[in-house]
C-alpha cells in the first residue's frame, strides 16, 4: 500500500496502441515523483522511453534504475533538439512547468506536465498563445481520474446514461502530508500555487469531465492552515463549490490532513448524482472494510450495484494520447478541457477566503 502521493506511480497491463520504437518520448524535470506514473503509462501504451534530463544526478540515476532502458541526456537542449522525439513528459516545480512547457512547444514537441499545470493566469494566457503558435499539445496529468480505474469506470457509466443527465458532483481528495519527505518547494506558496490550483485540479478537472461541462463558475472558495503553523505559507485545507454552463454544480474538498492511521495516501472518494442514479468512487481504499482500489456504487433503476474494477480497465488515456499525438486529434483531452480545468483552479485560488491566521498572512 502507497503511504505518500508523492510517490503514487500506478501500473497497467501492456496495452500497446503502437510498435517498438514508433513513438519516441523523454523525460525532463523531476521534481515530482508523479513523474513515474506518467511514464509508466506511456510506455506500457507503446511508448518508447529515449532520453531523461535532470540537473540533480541523483533523481537522473533514480530514474534509470525504474526504466533501465532510457539513455541519460547531458541538457534540456540535447532532448529538445532531437527530433526523433514526439512528445516530452515533466514534472517540474508547479511554478515552472508553464515556462517549460513552452520551451517544448516551441521545439516542435508535444508536452506533458504533472499537475498543477499553471500557478498564475498570467501563466496561462502565455501558454495558450504559445500553442495557438506552434499547434502543439500541452497535456496535463490528472491523475485522479485519468489513472484511476474506478474513475475511469464511471465515466463509463455515465455515457452508457447510467445515472441519467449529471447534476451534481461531490469530491473529496485528502492526501497525507508526509512533511519530513517534502522537498523545499512544496511548502513556498509562489513556486506550488496554492492548495486549490495544486490538488484542487484534480477535482475541477474531474467536475467538468463527469458532468459535461464547457465552462463553469467559481462560486465560493476557501482555504487554511488548521494544523502546521512551521509551514506558514502551507494550506492544508481549502474547499469550493462550482456551478457549470449546463447547470451542474460541484462541491469538493482537499486536505493535507489525513491520518497515519490510514492505510493509504488517502481516501479520495467522488460522489456523483444523475437523474436516475448515483455513482460512488472508493478510489484508493474502502476504509475499515478492504486496503484494495477501485470500489465503485451504483444505484439505479435496476438496483444497487457494486463493481470492484481493481486491474480490469485499464488506463486509456495513455495510448489515446499517443494516437493524438501522431494523428493530430483530440481523442485523450482536448486542449480546451485543460486549459478551461487550468483556469477555474486558479479562480478558485485567487478568490478564496481565508479561514485561519497563518493562511490570511500570505
Amino acid at each position: 500500500m502507497v503511504k505518500d502521493g508523492m510517490t503514487y506511480a500506478p501500473k497497467g497491463k501492456p496495452n500497446p496502441v503502437v510498435g517498438e520504437n514508433e513513438f519516441f518520448i523523454s523525460a525532463v524535470a523531476l521534481d515530482h515523483g508523479h513523474i513515474y506514473g506518467m511514464c509508466n503509462g506511456l510506455v506500457e501504451a507503446g511508448a518508447t522511453l529515449k532520453w531523461v534530463y535532470d540537473p540533480d544526478p541523483e533523481k537522473v540515476e533514480a530514474f534509470i534504475k525504474a526504466f533501465p532502458t532510457v539513455q541519460a541526456a547531458q541538457s534540456l537542449e540535447q532532448v529538445l533538439e532531437d527530433e526523433s522525439v514526439a512528445l516530452i513528459a515533466a514534472a517540474a516545480i508547479p511554478s515552472e512547468r508553464s515556462s517549460l512547457g513552452n520551451k517544448v512547444m516551441e521545439a516542435g514537441k508535444d508536452y506533458f506536465t504533472d499537475k498543477t499545470p499553471f500557478t498564475a493566469l498570467s501563466q496561462l494566457e502565455e501558454t495558450k498563445r504559445v500553442a495557438a503558435k506552434t499547434k502543439q499539445k500541452y497535456m496535463v496529468y490528472f491523475s485522479e481520474r485519468l489513472h484511476v480505474e474506478g474513475a475511469v469506470f464511471a465515466g463509463e457509466l455515465i455515457q452508457q446514461q447510467a445515472i441519467g443527465k449529471v447534476v451534481q458532483v461531490t469530491g473529496f481528495g485528502p492526501h497525507r502530508l508526509n512533511a519530513a519527505s517534502r522537498p523545499a518547494w512544496f511548502f513556498n506558496k509562489e513556486q506550488y500555487g496554492g492548495i486549490l490550483c495544486d490538488i484542487g485540479s484534480h477535482q475541477i478537472e474531474q467536475f467538468l469531465f463527469y458532468a459535461g461541462c464547457k465552462d463553469a463558475k467559481v462560486l465560493h472558495s476557501k482555504a487554511g492552515n488548521y494544523n502546521n503553523p512551521e509551514y506558514p505559507e502551507l494550506e492544508d485545507y481549502g474547499d469550493a463549490t462550482l456551478v457549470g454552463d449546463n447547470g451542474a454544480t460541484q462541491y469538493f474538498r482537499v486536505d493535507w490532513l489525513t491520518p497515519d492511521g490510514l492505510s493509504t495516501w488517502g481516501d479520495g472518494r467522488t460522489f456523483i448524482t444523475g437523474t436516475e442514479g448515483t455513482i460512488e468512487i472508493r478510489k484508493y481504499v474502502d476504509v475499515a472494510r478492504s486496503s484494495t482500489t477501485d470500489h465503485v456504487y451504483l444505484v439505479n433503476k435496476q438496483g444497487e450495484q457494486y463493481f470492484d474494477v481493481a486491474g480490469k480497465i485499464g488506463f486509456p488515456f495513455f495510448g489515446q494520447l499517443i494516437l493524438d499525438c501522431i494523428n493530430r486529434t483530440e481523442t485523450a483531452m482536448t486542449q480546451e478541457h485543460v486549459f478551461k480545468a487550468s483556469e477555474l483552479c486558479l479562480k478558485a485560488q485567487e478568490q478564496a477566503m481565508f479561514l485561519t491566521p497563518e493562511a490570511s498572512k500570505i
